[in-house]
């Protein structure tokens, strides 16, 4: 989402108007001319997130791009299980809960063993798709797949259950991941422990696994942001690759 000056107003207007707890999104774009993640480059820098139940977990987010809308995700707090969704409004220059979206997503079928703690998702341009790792084991991926004729999100429909990443650095930060289809390449994305930078793994057809650097930069610095990058999540919208940091206002 590039800006522009009657959305910056917009925007700031908005931002005056949220509640003390309220959320927005800090958007970095990839800038192919230095291969750098950049906070505010050719994006809006930041997006308030409106209209969220009190209970959303904001320590617990995803995104994707559906090729119609820009999509985020939060648990409720709490809950394994439950998602709420939200999805950019443009005319409002916010992420809106309910905004063209289910409101809620139920995730049915998690092995005992999948972390809930984080999750990735992604939209290859037919299939919605949800990644929890495994307890104890980040490096496997449990794949789920959305079942519109339920309305959930089930381990194993339409996907390999269970999916391998293999060869990140030994300093990969596990608990803060994302996945993104690009239109051709599914991606795993992993921030390096105590820096500044993503690991990046794509999928490998023949080894049937992600692999580290695998038809992909290796590792990619981030520049600007917040100066703790807690938890992040990813999206590609058909042009660019995004990158988004939470900040919550408390």
């Amino acid at each position: 989402m590039r800006s522009s000056p009657a959305r910056a107003l917009a925007l700031a207007t908005l931002l005056l108007a949220l509640p003390v707890s309220a959320a927005s999104l800090l958007q970095a774009a990839f800038d192919p001319s230095v291969g750098v993640y950049v906070f505010g480059y050719d994006s809006i820098p930041e997006i308030p997130a409106v209209g969220a139940p009190k209970d959303t977990d904001w320590s617990r987010t995803a995104m994707l791009h559906d090729g119609l809308a820009y999509r985020l995700y939060a648990f409720r707090s709490g809950s394994d299980e439950v998602l709420y969704q939200f999805s950019y409004d443009q005319a409002r220059g916010a992420y809106v809960y309910g905004h063209a979206s289910i409101r809620e997503l139920r995730i049915v079928g998690a092995p005992r063993d999948a972390d809930t703690s984080s999750f990735a998702m992604l939209h290859d341009g037919e299939v919605y798709r949800l990644y929890l790792q495994r307890r104890g084991d980040p490096s496997t991926l449990y794949q789920f797949a959305f079942d519109p004729t339920t309305q959930e999100y089930r381990f194993g429909h339409r996907s390999q259950q269970v999916i391998q990443v293999t060869g990140m650095p030994a300093d990969t930060d596990w608990s803060r991941w994302a996945m993104v289809h690009d239109g051709s390449d599914y991606r795993f994305y992993a921030l390096r422990r105590g820096g500044a930078s993503l690991y990046q793994a794509a999928w490998d057809v023949r080894a049937a696994s992600y692999r580290y650097g695998f038809n992909s930069i290796a590792e990619i610095p981030i520049r600007g942001g917040p100066r703790d990058l807690t938890d992040f999540a990813m999206l590609h919208d058909g042009i660019s690759f995004r990158l988004y940091a939470i900040a919550v206002r408390r």
